[in-house]
């Protein structure tokens, strides 16, 4: 069999390179994926409430960039949808980002946009150097928040402590001095209307696009020629981990169903202190769904899995560079795996959708 283009994996980077394949080089394009279904970590379905699930964990999709925006305008309509998260720390909900409200209901303080800088001046630490998350954090909000909010988060999420991890993972801890209980600030900030997978049907509909489900790349390598692959997997799966495996950090979701209306007051609620799971997300709050029923599910981080996040400490950042300098003119690298660095959907389509294609 003869294609002019492989592309592994139907997760949102390959599909949006597919598509670009597809419609600007107007050649013949492979899509190879190992699960039996499209999406990648996107995937999402509609349970028999019709409750749409994300199968791998919320994901919201935000960007500034108008030309990202108007790429998956045409691939889907959109559900206004603004995130809000929570912290339970104590037993207390508190909006995060840090916000004029979080600091007055943590502290038991009435400070105003005006003043509430004058608590983190005043508590902020002045380390010498920032070497660490530890130095990052409690450097802008201080001890206090840093114990409370941050630390046994980013402890659980990563698998190490905050002393260990290099300060790029919190290079900014964002601090609002108004009440915007708002996530993200992003210009464009919405969910597909009909979920993910839907979206990304779409956007691998199309004649020169060919779709292969439940097929390991490994397994036909040797049976399809082409001229270029476009690889979206892990890089060091791809080179059979000649120099040993790249770290990463997995997720596994604990899904539970109860009788009831709503189990928490929006979308994701953080759990920095107690409990093994870092949140917990409950999905009909994303599309405002009317159920008797609701569906949530709590994510336990782990070294086992599916990767998911790249870990990015110096050792490891060394060990992809030896996989990132193999000669080979006949792979491209794309995407969270293939780079082995964290991107958001939007930032995935931005990089994907900038300049000429190479090949």
């Amino acid at each position: 069999m003869k294609v002019n283009y492989i592309v592994v994996g139907s997760g949102i980077a390959g599909s949006v390179l597919a598509r670009r394949l597809a419609d600007e080089k107007n050649q013949q394009v492979l899509v190879v994926e190992k699960r039996n279904y499209l999406g990648g970590y996107c995937y999402d379905y509609r349970d028999e409430n019709g409750i749409l699930i994300q199968k791998h964990g919320p994901h919201i999709f935000r960007t500034e960039s108008e030309k990202v925006w108007r790429f998956l305008s045409r691939f889907t309509e959109w559900e206004d949808y603004q995130h809000k998260v929570l912290t339970n720390v104590n037993g207390h909900y508190y909006p995060m980002p840090i916000n004029l409200d979080t600091v007055n209901q943590f502290l038991g303080t009435s400070y105003t946009a005006e003043t509430v800088d004058d608590y983190f001046a005043s508590n902020r630490t002045n380390p010498t150097e920032i070497n660490c998350v530890k130095d990052v954090i409690e450097s802008q909000i201080g001890p206090e928040f840093y114990h409370a909010f941050f630390e046994k988060y980013t402890e659980k999420q990563w698998g190490l402590s905050c002393e260990q991890l290099p300060p790029e993972i919190v290079a900014r801890v964002p601090i609002r001095k108004n009440r915007d209980d708002r996530y993200f600030t992003h210009r464009y900030q919405a969910l597909p209307k009909d979920g993910y997978t839907r979206m990304i049907q779409n956007i691998l509909d199309h004649l020169n696009i060919h779709i292969l489900l439940n097929t390991d790349y490994q397994d036909i390598k040797d049976s399809i020629e082409c001229d270029h692959i476009y690889y979206s997997g892990s890089i060091d799966e791809y080179y059979n981990y000649c120099y040993g495996k790249l770290p990463y950090r997995s997720v596994t979701f604990q899904f539970e169903t109860y009788p009831i209306e709503q189990y928490q007051p929006v979308s994701v609620v953080n759990y920095p202190n107690n409990y093994d799971y870092t949140r917990i997300t409950e999905f009909k709050h994303f599309y405002r769904k009317k159920t008797a029923n609701t569906v949530i599910a709590k994510e336990i981080p782990g070294s086992d899995g599916d990767p998911s996040y790249p870990i990015p400490t110096n050792e490891n950042k060394e060990l992809y560079n030896k996989y990132a300098a193999i000669p080979n003119e006949k792979v491209t690298f794309i995407g969270r795996l293939g780079e082995y660095k964290y991107y958001s959907i939007g930032q995935i389509v931005e990089s994907l959708l900038k300049g000429d294609l190479p090949y």
